[in-house]
């Protein structure tokens, strides 16, 4: 605490983000980046554009992105919008769309940043627990509430729904906002961007991060009906007129467009995502099922923290959450290359294996 604090900071836990190693490691596998580089089109228009150029202010609106994501998606400009990453979108989000008479509802098991930005931005909320299976249940949601955000797939458990679920909760819960997190939908789960269209009460925000390999650039988007994207504006232009610089702008057009290689190491990914799971479960680990391009395991008799720190002595950091308590059995593991899995399951094998090992 200090006396030139306002008073609002003394109230805040801030969300704390995965570890970035400063050493170099064998296997980094707690952060979800993927381990393809960004497309040779997207590092051939950064180089070719960090030029005399950057002087000048960038376009504030993002328009030439805009209409690319809106030809990509089939949706028109007005019906998106872009940050600087998806958290910054959904912390807009929050503070223009979600504060309300009556709290917001999201999942018990869920992004620790979900209460931060309701800490920050004084959001009275409400945590659903997931079912016994750790599935999002829409009937726990089917109460009065200020608006309904949950991820999809969802994080950290990497459990998608699947989009006639989410179609039919939209159509039973019209009067608050409902916000899909989509960061990680392109690894195998059905996106709701389409349904943008039908419901005026729905918010969809995807990332560059993750399926396009921009983690580092900081590039995220979002869909909704244009009063909720004006609503969006209103707060981006009381905070920052121009928050999308030059090159990022340019790079996210690179992205977008060359969809052969998003494909290309989308599917490289979901191989690689379902051998390790293969693999684990014959080496006496359950897995989640998961859309996403991590899984969420746990092992039948090994404690989740004593192999958490096995592997970080062996060079491979994954993500272990010691609360809330009913998953501090699971670990989250990154999906690396083909040749990043074989390596890690090479290495539990040794400790699973190990007799001193916790059972």
């Amino acid at each position: 605490m200090n006396k030139f604090w306002s008073d609002i900071v003394n109230t805040l836990t801030p969300y704390i983000p995965g570890e970035q190693p400063k050493d170099k490691i064998l296997l980094k596998l707690n952060t979800n980046e993927n381990p393809y580089s960004p497309s040779t089109k997207v590092l051939d228009s950064i180089k070719l554009n960090a030029k005399d150029t950057l002087r000048l202010y960038p376009d504030p609106d993002s328009n030439n992105l805009k209409e690319v994501i809106s030809n990509h998606y089939g949706l028109l400009k007005s019906n998106i919008f872009i940050g600087n990453g998806s958290d910054e979108i959904l912390a807009f989000i929050f503070q223009g769309l979600l504060k309300k008479e009556h709290p917001i509802l999201f999942p018990d098991i869920t992004y620790s940043f979900y209460p931060a930005y309701c800490s920050l931005y004084d959001i009275k909320y409400k945590r659903i627990p997931l079912d016994g299976k750790f599935n999002i249940n829409f009937e726990d949601y089917l109460i009065k509430n200020g608006g309904v955000i949950f991820p999809n797939p969802n994080a950290p458990t990497g459990i998608p729904k699947k989009l006639i679920e989410i179609e039919n909760f939209l159509n039973i819960n019209q009067d608050s906002v409902i916000v899909v997190d989509e960061a990680y939908v392109d690894f195998g789960t059905e996106s709701a961007v389409q349904l943008v269209k039908q419901y005026k009460n729905l918010v969809v925000t995807q990332s560059f991060s993750k399926s396009r390999s921009l983690a580092g650039l900081r590039l995220g988007y979002a869909f909704a009906n244009e009063d909720l994207i004006e609503a969006l504006n209103r707060i981006k232009n009381s905070f920052n007129s121009y928050p999308i610089d030059r090159i990022a702008q340019i790079a996210g057009i690179e992205a977008i467009k060359d969809d052969n290689y998003f494909i290309q190491t989308r599917d490289k990914i979901i191989k690689a995502r379902s051998f390790l799971e293969k693999e684990l479960i014959l080496n006496g680990f359950e897995a989640l099922p998961s859309g996403a391009n991590f899984i969420f395991i746990r092992h039948k008799s090994k404690d989740a923290n004593f192999i958490f720190k096995q592997l970080r002595s062996s060079g491979v950091l994954v993500r272990y959450f010691d609360t809330p308590k009913r998953i501090s059995q699971f670990l989250r593991i990154t999906i690396g290359t083909m040749k990043d899995m074989q390596k890690l399951i090479s290495i539990l094998k040794v400790i699973i294996s190990d007799e001193k090992s916790n059972s």
